[in-house]
C-alpha cells in the first residue's frame, strides 16, 4: 500500500472537545484513484491534512510510500501533491511562473525545472495561458494549473480536497480528464468530494465516513450493489403521516426488497423485476399518488441510506 493510515485519530480541545477523526484504518494502492465521500464535518478533509503534514494525528499512524508523515514530514512531502479546496496559486506570479518555481523549489535546475513547466503546460492544454495571470483564469483553468503544480516535482500520491467545488459541469468534466490522465504516469490520486457522479466516475474504490469513522470500503459497483436494489421508486404522496399500511403492502409486491419514509412520500428499493410498475401504481393509486419517479441506483443512493438525509452545519 503506497498510503497506510493506522488507527488515525485527531481530536481538537477547546472549550468543546471535537472529535474530527476517530480510528480510522485504511489503505491505498499504488496508481489507484480512492475517493473519500462524507457529508460536512466527516473527517475528510482533516484526514487529507494529517496525511499531507499540515495537521498532526492525536493518535494513529500515516506513511506515504513507506515514510511516517509525522517522523520524517520533510521526506514525506517529496512524495506528495496537495490541491486543496481552494485556489491558492501566487497571483503575483503568471501561470508559467507558479509551477516553475514550484520545480525549482524542489530541487530542479533551471534547465529542468524550464523543460518540466512547458511540459505540463502542454499536457493541461494551457501553454496559451503561460504569461496570464491567476486573477484572469476562469475557476476550470485554475484548477488544471493547481493540479499541474502540484504534480511538477513527480510526487507519488497526489491528494485532491474537493477538486469540482465551483466549478461548472465542462470544466469538471476537463477535471476529470486531467485526473484519469495521471494514471500514465504512476501518479496515485486520494480525493475527497461531495460530488457522487465523481467519485463513481473516477474512483477505484471509495470509503464513505461519518462522524470520523470509515461506514463501508469498496468499488462504487460493489457498494451500488449492497443495497440489493437495482432501481428505485420514489412515491410522491398527497397525504402526509403515517404510511404504514401502504408500506405493508408494498413489501409484498414481488421484485420489492425493501420501502423506506421520505418527506414527501415513499421510496422502494426493487430489483429489475417486470411488470412491477404496474403493480405499484394500482396498489398506490387509493393512497393519493401524485408523482413516480424511476432511478437507477447511485452512490448517492449508499451514501443518503448510510448517513441520512439531516442537513450537516
Amino acid at each position: 500500500m503506497i498510503v497506510e493510515i493506522t488507527g488515525l485519530r485527531k481530536i481538537y480541545e477547546g472549550k468543546q472537545r471535537v472529535v474530527a477523526v476517530d480510528g480510522i484504518d485504511l489503505g491505498v494502492r499504488e496508481g489507484e484513484i480512492y475517493g473519500l465521500l462524507g457529508p460536512n464535518g466527516a473527517g475528510k478533509t482533516t484526514t487529507i491534512s494529517v496525511c499531507t503534514t499540515r495537521a498532526l494525528p492525536s493518535e494513529g499512524v500515516v506513511r506515504i510510500n513507506g515514510i511516517d508523515v509525522v517522523k520524517s514530514a520533510a521526506v514525506a512531502r517529496t512524495c506528495i501533491g496537495v490541491v486543496p479546496q481552494y485556489n491558492t496559486l501566487d497571483r503575483a506570479c503568471t501561470i508559467f511562473e507558479n509551477i516553475n518555481f514550484h520545480c525549482r523549489y524542489f530541487g530542479f535546475s533551471r534547465a529542468d525545472a524550464k523543460q518540466r513547466t512547458e511540459q505540463l503546460l502542454e499536457q493541461f492544454h494551457l501553454s496559451e495561458r503561460a504569461g496570464a495571470y491567476p486573477s484572469q483564469l476562469s475557476g476550470g483553468l485554475a484548477q488544471r494549473v493547481q493540479i499541474a503544480r502540484a504534480i511538477a516535482h513527480r510526487p507519488k500520491v497526489l491528494f485532491l480536497d474537493e477538486p469540482s467545488a465551483g466549478l461548472d459541469p465542462q470544466s469538471r468534466i476537463a477535471m476529470w480528464e486531467a485526473v484519469s490522465g495521471l494514471r500514465k504516469e504512476g501518479i496515485t490520486v486520494v480525493l475527497t468530494t461531495h460530488y457522487m457522479e465523481e467519485a463513481d466516475e473516477l474512483c477505484d474504490r471509495v470509503a464513505i465516513i461519518d462522524h470520523g469513522k470509515i461506514l463501508v470500503e469498496d468499488t462504487p459497483a460493489a457498494l451500488k450493489q449492497s443495497i440489493g436494489a437495482q432501481r428505485l421508486y420514489d412515491l410522491d404522496l398527497r397525504s402526509e403521516g403515517d404510511h404504514a399500511a401502504l408500506t405493508a403492502l408494498l413489501e409484498q409486491l414481488a421484485g420489492v426488497t425493501s420501502v423506506e419514509s421520505l418527506p414527501s412520500g415513499l421510496r422502494i428499493f426493487a430489483d429489475s423485476a417486470d411488470g412491477l410498475l404496474a403493480g405499484i401504481v394500482n396498489t398506490a393509486n387509493p393512497y393519493g399518488l401524485r408523482d413516480l419517479r424511476i432511478t437507477e441506483t447511485s452512490l448517492e443512493t449508499v451514501f443518503i441510506k448510510l448517513t441520512g438525509r439531516d442537513l450537516r452545519e
